[in-house]
């Protein structure tokens, strides 16, 4: 991912997602926590999301919307609770990354079928690839 703003953006749409069942857990944070360090964010940045909002700004590359995606998928599952709200703040936020809703309906049909709800990257990216051929 490549810049400041970018990160931000993804991280305020992760903490907008878990905030959605109106429950925050200690996974979720941690979950989060990992995202963040893996983008190089500091802990002091991450912890200011929470008090404030960011525009939203969706990764340029198609690559990028997806893997934000997955992050989303994988944080929504963290928690082993699944809640309307969340399912709902996942298709908005896949549409707002400019990715098919019917993409989004598949990925979300198919994370049943694997342990813990957790696709494999691979089966993800050709979900979205089918949408595109």
């Amino acid at each position: 991912m490549s810049n400041q703003s970018e990160k931000l953006s993804l991280l305020s749409e992760l903490i907008a997602l878990i905030r959605a069942d109106h429950k925050i857990t200690e996974k979720e944070v941690g979950f989060l926590k990992m995202i963040a360090a893996s983008l190089g964010v500091a802990e002091s940045d991450l912890d200011k999301l929470y008090q404030s909002n960011v525009p939203f700004v969706p990764p340029a590359s198609e690559a990028q919307r997806i893997l934000q995606f997955h992050r989303m998928i994988l944080l929504m599952n963290v928690d082993q609770q699944e809640h309307p709200d969340e399912l709902n703040k996942v298709m908005e936020l896949g549409v707002r990354l400019g990715l098919s809703p019917f993409a989004i309906h598949q990925v979300l049909k198919v994370m049943h079928q694997y342990e813990d709800k957790v696709v494999p990257p691979d089966i993800l990216i050709n979900i979205f690839k089918a949408q595109y051929n």
